[in-house]
């Protein structure tokens, strides 16, 4: 019901013609416009795009009309656009807001609307619950609706198509050294995942072998989801076809992932790690650090060798993104792929993070395991894994309340030094390694997290914590 509608940890999502319909997202919509009018911020226009998924264009098209029906100008993407690319036209163009229609990594049955705010970035928790009030206000006083039809709204003016990519590529040039990156002849593989996120690295870096670039909005029938079970054909295509590295994003391409020169997964833990140090010490930037509470305790130990200002908030980019709006900010990144970086915007960007890898690689001639390897020569070697375990939400529930209580005091044989139930629950034990059981706020997944010094205790942690899930 459009009443009870919530926001997740990026935007509002739901199963395409259950939850998520054209009359939801009408209700939504014209929510997020009463709220841009009560901002003072519709005069400023909005921008709206989507992403590959089944039936985004025509869910953006009535985005459109509800914002033209309320007098609101709309700039529409003419065609499937990145999220960051969205926030850059935002950011650029000094719209007061946007919508980004997509589900970003979730299954092909869901879509979603993400609301984005007028400084280029995922809109902030209080902008959201402000949001869902709407909703749920305009619901019980019977609001109308207002739209006007696209035809009509395009006639006077009202919405605008544009090409988002152009300026974003322009920023992204900006950014990093492409033509060093080009000089460099690296090759390399690029898995859009056959999301919104398509040919973009061959336009950049012409010459790059992209697979899965084709419009396919079942994503091959797995998740757009950049992780070690959905990257199979990326690592045996640098394997197999003598790349030095592969570039994964997920359906709306501000999420990214990799694979290194020995065909391995190169997790985002790994990514943000050789990003953080580039950035340090070959583009001498400087800044606090920003890490969610799955996050590896590597960005930890590099904070603390450069004498950086380490923060960490629940998982969701929109809590980095508050910290990057109200401090100095070098990075910010959190275990599912988003990360963010200094002069740009407050914003995730899977295109911009691969262009960086690149870009490491270029300059210091060396593979993305050598960069890594030399970083944990320093500060000590870690192992993380991650598991996704299917959940009723009685059992959730129930697991919730147990956990609330305290949880146990000793895990796999170890004393818990210490816990953080921020965002899930954290386990802590003696020499730094960690447990996470944290239940999905838009799935009916419980996610269990360990990080440690051995491969082995990652696992003895994993099984422990589903022995305590009882899944």
């Amino acid at each position: 019901m459009a009443q009870i509608i919530k926001f997740g940890t990026d935007g509002w999502r739901g199963v395409i013609a259950r939850e998520f319909t054209f009359e939801n997202l009408a209700i939504v919509a014209q929510a997020t416009m009463d709220y841009l009018a009560s901002e003072g911020l519709a005069g400023k226009g909005i921008v709206i795009g989507y992403d590959r998924r089944f039936l985004s264009r025509e869910f953006a098209e009535l985005a459109a009309e509800i914002a033209a029906g309320n007098g609101i100008r709309v700039l529409l993407t003419e065609g499937y656009t990145p999220t960051p690319a969205v926030s850059w036209a935002v950011h650029s163009r000094g719209a007061g807001g946007g919508i980004m229609i997509t589900a970003s990594h979730n299954p092909a049955i869901y879509n979603g609307f993400k609301v984005k705010e007028q400084y280029g970035g995922s809109a902030r928790p209080s902008t959201t619950r402000v949001i869902e009030e709407q909703v749920a206000v305009n619901s019980a006083a019977g609001r109308e609706v207002l739209s006007l039809p696209l035809a009509d709204a395009m006639q006077q003016g009202l919405v605008e198509l544009f090409d988002a990519n152009a300026a974003y590529h322009g920023q992204l040039g900006r950014y990093v050294d492409l033509e060093l990156i080009r000089k460099a002849k690296i090759p390399f593989v690029v898995d859009p995942m056959y999301g919104a996120g398509s040919g973009a690295f061959p336009l950049l870096i012409p010459g790059c072998r992209e697979i899965h670039g084709e419009h396919n909005p079942s994503f091959g029938g797995q998740p757009p989801e950049p992780t070690p079970e959905h990257l199979g054909e990326l690592s045996a295509a640098v394997k197999n076809g003598g790349y030095r590295a592969g570039l994964a994003l997920d359906g709306d391409a501000d999420r990214i992932g990799a694979v290194d020169e020995n065909g391995e997964f190169f997790s985002s833990h790994m990514i943000y790690t050789v990003i953080m140090r580039h950035l340090i010490e070959h583009k001498k930037l400087r800044g606090g650090v920003v890490k969610t509470v799955s996050t590896t305790r590597m960005i930890d130990l590099l904070a603390e060798k450069y004498g950086l200002e380490l923060f960490e908030t629940p998982i969701g980019f929109k809590h980095i993104c508050e910290l990057m709006l109200e401090h100095d900010i070098l990075m910010g990144g959190e275990e599912s792929g988003g990360l963010g970086v200094k002069n740009h915007i407050p914003e995730r960007d899977g295109v911009l993070m691969g262009l960086l890898l690149l870009e490491a690689m270029a300059v210091s001639g060396k593979g993305l395991r050598q960069l890594l390897n030399e970083t944990m020569d320093e500060i000590g070697h870690f192992f993380y894994r991650r598991l996704d375990l299917q959940i009723a939400q009685t059992a959730k529930e129930t697991l919730i309340a147990s956990l609330s209580a305290g949880g146990p005091a000793e895990i796999a044989g170890r004393q818990v030094t210490g816990t953080n139930f921020s965002d899930g629950f954290k386990f802590f034990f003696e020499g730094g390694s960690w447990l996470l059981i944290r239940p999905s706020g838009t799935e009916p997944v419980l996610r269990v997290y360990s990080e440690a010094g051995s491969a082995a205790e990652v696992e003895e942690l994993l099984a422990a914590g589903r022995k305590i899930a009882g899944v």
